[in-house]
């Protein structure tokens, strides 16, 4: 593993344990040339898989992407980090095991609406206002509203 302070190629690993959503193996390493330590994480990647955006672009599928936009929705909303990694980790399961070797970024977007609208109501309402482009109040008005119907009514 590459330091990150001096660009070294040989680093030694101190520590090894699992994140508390054992999704992935946290590690402490030192640099054999600097002496520097930093951390890495290593997670199962079942397979490559391609975005297909809109336009008919593709790229690879990027978890750090997922995760922040995810994060940015919920921005200063009283929700453990822990919840949103599990979400993460969740919607890049489903996509890894879905068997496809593309993923369209609507369905991508579907699966994080669903997550959110469990996680955190206004969370789900920031990321529809980007995901759908509300353009007027009054589409933030009317979504909301959707959103209180569904809780009064579930």
């Amino acid at each position: 593993m590459r330091c990150p302070f001096c660009a070294h190629d040989d680093s030694q690993v101190k520590d090894s344990r699992p994140t508390e959503d054992n999704t992935s193996i946290r590690r402490r390493r030192q640099c054999s040339s600097c002496g520097g330590r930093f951390t890495t994480f290593e997670r199962v990647q079942l397979r490559e898989v391609t975005v297909v955006k809109s336009g008919d672009r593709r790229e690879p599928f990027d978890r750090g992407k997922l995760e922040q936009s995810i994060t940015l929705a919920c921005r200063k909303r009283d929700i453990p980090q822990e919840r949103i990694d599990q979400l993460v980790s969740g919607i890049q399961r489903q996509v890894e095991t879905a068997g496809e070797a593309e993923v369209s970024s609507q369905r991508i977007g579907e699966m994080v609406m669903n997550g959110l609208r469990q996680l955190d109501s206004v969370a789900y309402i920031r990321f529809a206002s980007v995901y759908r482009d509300f353009s007027e109040a009054r589409d933030f008005e009317e979504f909301a509203s959707t959103v209180q119907e569904a809780a009064k009514s579930g």
